[in-house]
């Protein structure tokens, strides 16, 4: 099976399906921090959402917590990850 090619405007869907953030997707950028005071604001319970709408969608695996943390800091890095492992 071939798996799935990352674009922003999927993952912008991903995240505002699996969060409680609401704003419109086109204002989340590729290097928009999404957690902390300068980012978005999302939390742990975000990330861990996040992080199983993408493995689900993408058949990836996120389960080292450093590597979450690098890889959930933006979408653009998620997004480059993502295709990395395709």
């Amino acid at each position: 099976m071939a798996k799935i090619q990352a674009t922003l405007a999927d993952l912008r869907v991903i995240l505002l399906e699996n969060t409680l953030l609401r704003v419109e997707p086109e204002t989340i950028g590729a290097d928009q921090l999404l957690f902390g005071p300068d980012g978005l604001g999302l939390d742990s319970i975000d990330a861990l959402q996040l992080a199983v709408a993408v493995e689900r969608r993408y058949s990836v695996t996120l389960k080292d917590p450093k590597l979450v943390r690098r890889v959930l800091r933006t979408l653009g890095e998620l997004q480059t990850w993502i295709n990395e492992q395709v």
